[in-house]
């Protein structure tokens, strides 16, 4: 097989066989183009630790970041890996190569108002603003990612209302269940009634487009911007600005940062705790405000 067909095998025994998301999928598509496009007419049996270096360097002065280095390095580490194992190649030239550190940038947040403004806002009475309503609640409510709420079907029982949970498959194929607060309950149920007006005949997506078919990732976040701009919030907000939302809010609340964890997917717990960082600095814009020692003349 020539170089191309490697990668395309690669990726689509990611599809089938691990079944990572679309978005992830795309991701390391992105990146096995990127390699090929670096190496040029050199064979990837023949590369070497040394060229790959240069590669990185060249991606970084073209000015990716140290973050989206170390994820294209993941996925031509995962592509070698590959390669060796099934393949006989004989070695893996980017085991030991780092991406460059980047300044580590706090996720931005909504304040409780600010969803309040967003979630709250009047919308007319058609499907469409129906069904919007009900993605950004429960991405609100619960937490999702934006590939595991698109990828939710209507008729599998993984949303169940009465129960007050939904059953996602977020990142590495981990399944995980968490509640849905009664606003999210009452938008979905919303949705649920008006969901035939968009549908296309035997279509299971929870949430479809205007075709009627599942909707894109893109279309929720163009939705969601146009939302956001309406109601003044500006044309920055993104549907993981709503999972970043409800995990600083809950943990305001409860303090509880293993639940949080367990809520959101996060493997690690050290993927959490950057939410304790949001939460710092808002008790110390508070003390700023009222402590009189603290407050500038």
């Amino acid at each position: 097989m020539n170089d191309p067909d490697l990668g395309k095998a690669w990726l689509e025994t990611l599809e089938h066989q691990r079944r990572l998301s679309c978005h992830t999928l795309a991701n390391y598509s992105r990146a096995v183009g990127l390699l090929f496009k670096l190496k040029e007419d050199a064979a990837l049996r023949d590369l070497e630790a040394a060229q790959i270096r240069r590669f990185v360097a060249r991606l970084h002065a073209a000015g990716l970041s140290g973050r989206t280095l170390a994820l294209t390095l993941s996925a031509w580490r995962g592509l070698y890996h590959w390669l060796a194992r099934h393949r006989g190649f004989p070695a893996n030239p980017v085991q030991g190569v780092r991406a460059p550190k980047s300044p580590r940038h706090l996720p931005k947040a909504l304040s409780v108002e600010q969803v309040q403004q967003l979630l709250e806002a009047p919308a007319p009475d058609v499907p469409a603003a129906v069904r919007d309503r009900a993605m950004f609640e429960l991405l609100y409510s619960s937490g999702l990612r934006l590939g595991e709420l698109v990828g939710l079907d209507a008729d599998d029982g993984r949303l169940d209302l009465k129960q007050a949970e939904v059953t996602v498959t977020g990142k590495g194929s981990k399944t995980r269940t968490v509640p849905v607060g009664s606003r999210a309950r009452e938008a979905l149920r919303d949705w649920l009634s008006t969901r035939a007006q968009l549908a296309a005949p035997e279509e299971r997506a929870l949430f479809v487009g205007t075709r009627g078919r599942r909707i894109t990732p893109g279309m929720v976040q163009a939705r969601l911007r146009a939302w956001a701009k309406r109601q003044g919030l500006g044309a920055t907000v993104h549907p993981h600005m709503l999972r970043h939302s409800f995990a600083s809010h809950v943990l305001q609340s409860s303090q509880d940062l293993r639940a949080v964890q367990e809520m959101l997917g996060h493997a690690s717990i050290s993927t959490t705790q950057v939410y304790t960082h949001l939460d710092f600095q808002a008790l110390a814009k508070v003390y700023d405000t009222a402590h009189p020692r603290a407050r500038r003349k």
